[in-house]
């Protein structure tokens, strides 16, 4: 089975390329990161509990507000759920006390969150899947691009079309909190670099999305193309039916991934050391 790594930025439009990598004719499982991140922290989850324990003292605001609706311990008495904004204030921006409060934020979240993408692609696997998409927006930061056979990254060129699409799809966000939540994703132009980089070897398609839906729909076919060239139908077939051959191939992957991100912290070293 091919494991697809999907990334970009917020507002690029990953979200549309999953729903229609998961629609006809690709019809692909979809293994959304953000989905079990929200699943892994909903009341009277452990992750629930370690961020109401470290967050709650200082973020008054850190749970909905009580209403005639919503009862001070919760609808179903595990407590009432995140407070998504307030919570989205204390991680996103470049403050080192900011930085300190996401890096806490994600040591609660990403464990429990791998844990359930590992149980999702295993139990694909056993379905008999051809391929899964890992939908993942910082599949490099957190290194699960080293088990992907594929990756496709979903970027703009123009930074100021990722910008409005953001104030457009969110009204309530500042100009100020726009540019913090672009700047806690990374620069897309740079994942895009990175892929493109290991698409040398057939491992990565950037997607390109500073046009329409039409023009989407056309660079996700052009990915998919590149997909079945890389992995035709027979290989992910024979290797299904010979798990011991699966997991020698992935284990190969896995080396060839670490080979390819050394090289790219590499090259990037150098960049720098020039400035």
């Amino acid at each position: 089975m091919l494991l697809i790594g999907l990334t970009g930025s917020i507002a690029t439009g990953k979200s549309t390329v999953s729903s229609l990598l998961s629609a006809p004719p690709y019809s692909l499982p979809i293994i959304d990161a953000d989905l079990l991140a929200r699943k892994v922290v909903e009341p009277g989850t452990p992750g629930y509990r370690a961020i109401v324990a470290y967050f709650g003292p200082s973020t008054p605001d850190l749970l909905v507000p009580i209403s005639p609706t919503m009862p001070e311990n919760g609808p179903d008495g595990k407590g009432r759920p995140l407070n998504r904004p307030a919570l989205g204030r204390r991680v996103f921006g470049d403050d080192p006390q900011v930085r300190k409060d996401r890096a806490k934020l994600n040591s609660i979240v990403h464990p429990a969150v791998r844990w359930a993408m590992f149980t999702s692609a295993l139990r694909a696997y056993v379905r008999g899947e051809r391929a899964v998409v890992l939908d993942v927006p910082l599949l490099f930061e957190s290194g699960l691009d080293r088990f992907c056979g594929m990756v496709l990254v979903v970027a703009v060129r123009d930074p100021e079309v990722q910008m409005r699409r953001l104030r457009e799809r969110d009204a309530h966000l500042t100009a100020e909190d726009a540019e913090n939540r672009v700047r806690s994703q990374g620069d897309v132009r740079t994942k895009a670099r990175r892929c493109e980089e290991r698409g040398k070897g057939g491992k990565g398609v950037v997607v390109w999305n500073d046009g329409g839906r039409e023009e989407l729909g056309k660079e996700v076919r052009r990915a998919w193309e590149e997909i079945e060239r890389a992995s035709p139908v027979w290989w992910s077939w024979g290797l299904w039916a010979c798990p011991p051959a699966a997991v020698a191939v992935a284990v190969w992957r896995f080396w060839e991934n670490v080979r390819i991100n050394k090289r790219w912290a590499e090259a990037e070293a150098r960049e720098r050391a020039k400035i």
